[in-house]
């Protein structure tokens, strides 16, 4: 089974627009060049992109260049619909075929969290996953003292798998 190529070119919510990363896009970050975004009519957040967006970007890379274009099982920007600015990334770190799993990630900055950004661009990105029907399961990790993730999960109905001395492992089984 081949995962297809993306047939949309965003997500929406209530508050929220998610676009995926491209290699250009992510190539031009690293490189400090903000047009692609510009283009597109995007403005950075205030702090984004922050260390941990700047240290996923050539993961990023390297999980598009096998397939060329965005299948929806990598990253995705978080972008406020009423200001156009990017604040942070979710997304999954590609598409397990043998498990029919993937596992997902987000990160808001600093000045936007504790708004429920997070929660709504993940759940929206569950919901696109699980309806593709090639998905069956979710999974997650987060620190052991991410106290925000491990609610956030909680929230989502993710179940806790097991925890080793610094992380703990989270996974969603589709109905």
């Amino acid at each position: 089974m081949k995962v297809p190529t993306l047939q949309i070119d965003q997500l929406n919510t209530e508050r929220l627009i998610l676009i995926p990363f491209t290699i250009k896009i992510c190539e031009n970050l690293l490189n400090n060049d903000f047009s692609d975004l510009s283009t597109l009519g995007l403005k950075k957040g205030k702090s984004w992109p922050d260390h941990d967006v700047l240290e996923t970007l050539p993961k990023i890379i390297n999980n598009l260049l096998p397939i060329g274009s965005p299948t929806g099982f990598e990253s995705w920007m978080i972008i406020k619909k009423d200001t156009l600015e990017i604040i942070g990334d979710a997304g999954f770190k590609g598409f397990n075929m043998e498990k029919q799993s993937i596992d997902i990630g987000y990160g808001i900055i600093k000045e936007e969290r504790r708004k429920g950004y997070a929660e709504e661009a993940v759940t929206e990105l569950m919901k696109w996953a699980f309806s593709t029907e090639i998905v069956k399961e979710i999974t997650a990790s987060c620190l052991l003292d991410n106290f925000s993730s491990i609610n956030l999960l909680r929230k989502l109905n993710f179940t806790e798998k097991r925890q080793d001395n610094e992380m703990i492992y989270w996974s969603l089984k589709h109905n």
